[in-house]
């Protein structure tokens, strides 16, 4: 665990619910579970890759888990043993993508891992039979229609002929869910807030416990800031999976948004212990003690922020607020 993040865990307990030394509160390194974090992408446009399989296996032999990745492309691996692991990324039309993982010497360990496209032969066919990620049930038209969205959408960013040709394949299937959740996402990406509610509803209607639908519903609410609907979606997709970094996050911002600084740092700082180089959380954290008026160690989650994503969406805003706390900092501590 980082610097920042041990002491943004150990702070939020002591600002908020008691009065015990923060001594008392110091999680011993031994208790971290061993774990993995990782983000998919594709090679091409460097899109997050939502929702394909990751597969943890064991290098001696044995598969440990298996992950299906998030909107932002994002897996997690916890309950580990110490032990060397190899993670494989199949998906149809592209190169497999496999990495070794050595949780001998660590605690745990982020990895990036980039989809490559297959060549082709004028000739060849496209590959959509990788174990693990093609449905048997699905009618192979519905599986062409799917992949060309897929495709459309995350390869060529054409959001108009994605959304048809997902449209297409859940018309040839109806019970096509890889279908359902892509074209509830893409309606989401365009702000068409019923359309996506209605087939991730649907997706729910077939299979209640898939996460990534709970979760999207609740990121689709918390946009529309129906908070007690996103809460309420969040935390079943947080029961579901626990470890889902992505579910703590947007809890937390939901929680942060509302006033409730409490259940925003509980939030916060589960998935950052999830993931400590969640960029978004330490942004998240740092406004999280900037609220609670603990401007220096606001200052600490900023910076660590911009040096996870200098070039992100709020780094410029977030190069303002961190300059001005630093600027404040030297007088208060002169005048206490």
């Amino acid at each position: 665990m980082s610097r920042r993040l041990f002491r943004f865990v150990v702070i939020l307990p002591f600002l908020f619910l008691s009065g015990k030394t923060q001594a008392q509160r110091t999680p011993h390194p031994a208790s971290i579970p061993l774990q993995i974090n990782g983000q998919v992408r594709y090679a091409q446009v460097g899109r997050p890759a939502e929702l394909v399989l990751v597969r943890l296996e064991s290098f001696g032999g044995g598969i440990v888990g298996e992950f299906t990745t998030d909107r932002s492309g994002r897996f997690t691996f916890t309950g580990l043993q110490s032990d060397l692991y190899i993670v494989t990324v199949r998906v149809a039309g592209f190169q497999e993508a496999q990495q070794q993982v050595d949780l001998r010497t660590q605690l745990t360990d982020y990895i990036q891992m980039q989809l490559v496209p297959e060549k082709r032969t004028p000739n060849s066919p496209p590959a959509t039979n990788h174990p693990g990620v093609v449905d048997a049930t699905v009618p192979a038209a519905a599986v062409a229609e799917f992949e060309k969205g897929r495709d459309a959408l995350l390869l060529a960013n054409n959001s108009d002929e994605g959304i048809m040709h997902l449209e297409s394949a859940v018309k040839i299937h109806p019970k096509y869910l890889a279908a359902l959740l892509l074209l509830g996402a893409a309606y989401m990406d365009r702000r068409e807030w019923d359309k996506a509610e209605t087939t991730l509803r649907q997706v729910l209607s077939l299979e209640p416990k898939t996460t990534a639908a709970h979760l999207a519903l609740g990121e689709l609410y918390l946009q529309q800031k129906k908070y007690s609907e996103s809460e309420n979606e969040l935390v079943a997709g947080i029961k579901l999976d626990a470890d889902s970094v992505r579910g703590h996050l947007m809890l937390g911002r939901l929680y942060y948004q509302i006033g409730a600084i409490t259940k925003a740092g509980q939030q916060v700082g589960t998935a950052l212990q999830l993931n400590p180089k969640l960029a978004q959380g330490h942004l998240l954290a740092g406004n999280i003690l900037l609220r609670a008026r603990q401007a220096d160690n606001a200052l600490i989650e900023f910076e660590e922020y911009l040096r996870l994503d200098p070039n992100g969406e709020f780094a410029e805003e977030t190069k303002q607020v961190a300059q001005k706390i630093r600027e404040t900092l030297p007088r208060k501590k002169s005048n206490p």
